[in-house]
């Protein structure tokens, strides 16, 4: 039986009778009618390095919370590896998925997209990332490493992310919500001039909500490690009504190596961003801006920025903050950050400008790192061991 690309799971597996269960299978052709038939509770195992062309789509795949459907790599330590395509792997409206320790690499559009087929009303639910390796994207223009559009109750855990789009995110959420993103790598080719401008690490935007990016590391991710919010098309938002790029996110325990600017709240309506480590920002440590000025949209506000390290050096950051106009940087709190800059230490405080008074801020204490950048948690005993990564 001949494949052809972007044929659907449904008129190219009419008929199969492959019974499902607990299986590995070794091909395209095998997987393909495996996840035609996967139920709730199913395992298709991948087996050991094997090479399936990309543009691979997975669609109405449904486990249940408590049985999901699971594809992964039979061994882990010989990943199969999905190679090329528009996007190396597809997932559309399904439902409690778990994909595990597949390898994808060189797709022109997206690493792996999950959305739930452009609906405003109705959401994907219940995927999980694990163990996955995404590299080498695009690799220009707005193509990312992670692609999640209307997609609820979700998890992204333990993947890393080498070289996405010049002007896309290694992780990009549209429209999504009550989402974890946990100890994820994610890292550029520093050199890269256009990507050090325009790409990003994580994005969420679009009506996105309660989204938790947890414990991950930041390599040179471009103009701005996590992007709290962005500009979105109206035709995109989940829900339509949404007057917030974001709401309600939390960015805690991350390391933050290089880039533009650390973190950036953008049209975003409550962030907390604590407990985290920047490390020689080449700009600014975050921003405050506001790119989505439809009438009635809510301004940047009611952003915290507490218990974060921040190491820099004069000659690479200019402002501590960078603010926008329409925003409301008087709703911002800033707490107890501990601020050293390295090569005038003496001048730290001078150089850290805030839209308000910051409260119990540290600014003469160096952080003294136990092997940095390779290792930013502070070496104990110090005054603040407690603040930054833990």
């Amino acid at each position: 039986m001949r494949i052809y690309p972007g044929i659907t799971l449904l008129l190219l597996l009419a008929g199969t009778s492959l019974r499902a269960g607990e299986q590995t299978v070794s091909s395209r052709e095998e997987l393909l009618q495996a996840a035609r038939i996967a139920k709730p509770g199913d395992v298709l195992k991948l087996a050991s390095g094997i090479t399936i062309r990309g543009g691979f789509e997975l669609r109405e795949i449904h486990g249940t919370k408590a049985a999901p459907v699971i594809l992964r790599a039979a061994d882990s330590q010989k990943p199969p590896v999905f190679e090329g395509g528009g996007s190396g792997v597809h997932v559309t409206r399904c439902s409690y998925l778990t994909i595990d320790g597949l390898h994808l690499t060189g797709a022109t559009g997206n690493g792996i997209n999950v959305d739930n087929g452009g609906s405003q009303t109705t959401t994907s639910r219940g995927i999980t990332l694990l163990n996955l390796v995404v590299s080498n994207v695009g690799p220009n223009g707005n193509s990312d490493g992670i692609k999640l559009s209307g997609l609820d109750d979700f998890k992204v855990e333990n993947c890393r992310i080498v070289d996405w789009g010049t002007g896309g995110s290694a992780i990009d959420m549209v429209g999504c919500h009550d989402g974890v993103i946990t100890d994820c790598m994610i890292s550029r080719n520093p050199n890269d001039a256009k990507g050090r401008q325009q790409a990003n690490g994580v994005q969420m935007k679009g009506g996105s909500a309660r989204i938790i990016v947890r414990k991950c590391r930041f390599e040179h991710p471009g103009g701005r490690g996590v992007n709290v919010g962005g500009s979105t098309g109206k035709d995109f938002f989940r829900p339509a009504d949404a007057n917030y790029e974001a709401k309600d996110i939390t960015v805690e325990d991350c390391q933050f190596i290089g880039g533009m600017a650390a973190i950036a709240f953008v049209g975003v309506d409550s962030a907390i961003v604590r407990h985290n480590t920047l490390y020689h920002p080449e700009r600014w440590a975050l921003r405050i801006l506001q790119e989505n000025r439809t009438p009635g949209f809510l301004p940047s506000r009611n952003g915290t920025f507490s218990n974060n390290i921040v190491v820099f050096n004069s000659q690479q950051m200019v402002d501590a903050v960078n603010i926008s106009d329409a925003t409301a940087p008087e709703t911002f709190r800033f707490e107890n950050n501990g601020w050293y800059c390295e090569d005038r230490p003496q001048q730290t405080q001078r150089r850290v400008r805030l839209p308000v008074p910051e409260v119990d801020g540290i600014y003469d204490t160096k952080p003294e790192f136990i092997d940095a950048p390779t290792n930013l948690r502070i070496r104990s005993p110090s005054p603040i061991e407690k603040h930054g990564v833990r």
